[in-house]
């Protein structure tokens, strides 16, 4: 807890600083579309079966010349209970006999119908193609794009737990360039995905990279900050997600054939590979991993671009080795991250930060993977949401340093629990109010997860902070993988998955009220400066009881 000392003299906010966030959040605006490319990619456009009279044109050049394309249309494809022709089935054999009938009237005999066995016919209107039409991911196969999904966000899960603890023992540079590589390539070669398999494999990869590359982002940002700027740090970071949001939607918007749009997202991870070899390792880090000759580089590095003089006879091993001492004899001793079982404080605060990180990626990726079920036009949603999103990061911003960590998630919280529970009270034939009230929902949300986000990293000490906010992913991954699959609820009550939102976010918002609050404090390094800091704060909570008691 004594690196703010170093950084102090090294500079807390100057030109390193500064270099090294615009550097990490170009990153992030490139990396957060990743979890939301599916929205376009898997975009599934209006079809109907392929016939023969219709789309047969030496079949149907005569029928043509005397029918109109609604008649053949008519007597090819059945209705269904919406009178809107069948998306996945058509009649055995054209029945003319329909030109003769209103279309609204029952029919004694049913004609036979059959599935598309010849294919499908898709409305090309607003995407040249994507990949439900390469692989007819339609009618018994539509479940595929869900697979699809859930394979991302299982990749998300899977990748923290491997890199998670990769990163705390290998350094938080290292495996970020690894997972900007390895999402260059898996995101590349998934344009030319020869079968839905491998590019469903492919998608998997790049979701273990995608949430790796978000989570050491944060942390090289937040170890190389003085605690009064770290809700900037982390504002500036989720801001450049939310940008990212609002290019995806233009970049969909004017490139409507998922192969280009596929390799205009990836091919950028190929120049931050090789970008990324300029960043700074963070020097916190280094010392935990008793590394202090490396660490003692890295701050003067910063010192030098910070103008910081004579740094040469300021800065040196002995001061280093004088400030860190207590850090650095702990470094000695390898930690396990089995120590974070043991340390129940730890594992108390661990548990309860992820049960809020599952309320709010369920919420959030509820809302942003079926952005679908709020309008026609996903473009301009998903850039309504991007924009909606800088707002609500700027007001997370002024809560969490003139509010404090905890009571900004509660307030939040309830807020985005109301909202939420506001909708099942709103008809389904009122669109706008219902886009209304979603989007307030998704803006107060990301402004919730900006305030976990920002807790976790200033709960969770040094030597264990990457494994420990792996472990709050994956149950945030968790969430998020649940998430389609609560829409399947809609089958049985259409209001059912709101209110199981609603009311999942308020009880999250109680239970951050058992969380410390960490605002202007000093990270802590190891799991002994959790635990002073618990005991102090126990010790001051009971002398003030008795000096309440005394004075009465």
């Amino acid at each position: 807890m004594a690196f703010n000392e170093l950084l102090d003299q090294v500079g807390g906010l100057g030109r390193f600083q500064i270099l090294q966030v615009l550097s990490l959040i170009s990153i992030m605006v490139v990396a957060f579309p990743q979890a939301l490319l599916e929205n376009f990619t898997a975009a599934v456009p209006d079809h109907r079966c392929w016939v023969p009279l219709l789309d047969n044109h030496t079949a149907s050049g005569n029928a043509s010349d005397v029918l109109s394309q609604d008649a053949l249309l008519r007597v090819s494809i059945p209705l269904d209970a919406k009178l809107r022709p069948e998306k996945c089935r058509r009649f055995t054999h054209p029945q003319w006999q329909l030109l003769y009938l209103n279309g609204t009237s029952p029919s004694t005999n049913e004609p036979d119908t059959e599935p598309c066995v010849d294919g499908w016919v898709y409305d090309r209107s607003s995407s040249v193609s994507t990949t439900v039409t390469q692989w007819d991911l339609v009618c018994e196969s539509e479940s595929l794009t869900s697979v699809l999904r859930f394979l991302l966000m299982a990749g998300m899960m899977v990748g923290n737990i491997v890199f998670g603890h990769l990163t705390d023992r290998f350094g938080r540079k290292l495996i970020l360039r690894w997972c900007i590589l390895q999402l260059a390539i898996a995101d590349t070669c998934a344009a030319f995905a020869p079968t839905f398999l491998v590019y469903c494999l492919l998608r998997f990869l790049a979701g273990m990279s995608t949430g790796t590359i978000m989570a050491n982002v944060s942390m090289l940002i937040i170890e190389w900050t003085l605690p009064r700027f770290q809700a900037m740090g982390m504002t500036l970071m989720s801001s450049s997600g939310c940008i990212g949001q609002i290019i995806l939607a233009g970049l969909a918007f004017a490139i409507r054939e998922w192969h280009v749009l596929q390799l205009v997202i990836s091919v950028p991870f190929f120049v931050f590979c090789l970008s990324s070899r300029w960043l700074a390792e963070s020097a916190r880090w280094l010392i935990v991993a008793n590394k202090s000759q490396e660490a003692l580089k890295e701050l003067k590095k910063a010192a030098h671009k910070n103008g910081v003089k004579n740094v040469g006879d300021t800065l040196t091993m002995e001061v280093v080795r004088s400030t860190m001492k207590e850090e650095l004899e702990a470094a000695v001793t390898k930690p396990s991250p089995w120590d974070l079982f043991r340390a129940s404080i730890l594992l108390k605060q661990i548990l309860l930060l992820s049960f809020v990180r599952f309320a709010n990626s369920m919420l959030f990726y509820g809302l942003n993977l079926h952005i679908h079920h709020l309008g026609n036009n996903i473009f301009l949603i998903q850039c309504l949401f991007g924009l909606v999103n800088i707002l609500a990061n700027c007001v997370a911003l002024l809560a969490l340093n003139y509010i404090g960590r905890r009571v900004s998630q509660v307030l939040l919280m309830f807020l985005m629990g109301i909202s939420i529970l506001a909708i099942t009270f709103v008809p389904q034939e009122m669109d706008t109010l219902r886009v209304v009230l979603s989007t307030f929902g998704e803006g107060v949300c990301v402004a919730t997860l900006l305030c976990s986000i920002t807790q976790g990293n200033e709960l969770i000490p040094t030597s264990f902070r990457a494994t420990g906010l792996g472990i709050i992913a994956i149950c945030g991954n968790f969430g998020a993988a649940l998430s389609p699959l609560m829409m399947i609820l809609r089958m049985y009550s259409e209001p059912l998955p709101w209110i199981i939102y609603g009311i999942l976010s308020i009880v999250a918002g109680l239970s951050v009220l058992l969380l410390p609050e960490t605002r202007n404090q000093p990270l802590p390094d190891y799991i002994q400066d959790v635990k002073n800091k618990a005991r102090a704060s126990t010790k001051a909570e009971r002398e003030d009881s008795l000096d309440k008691v005394t004075r009465f």
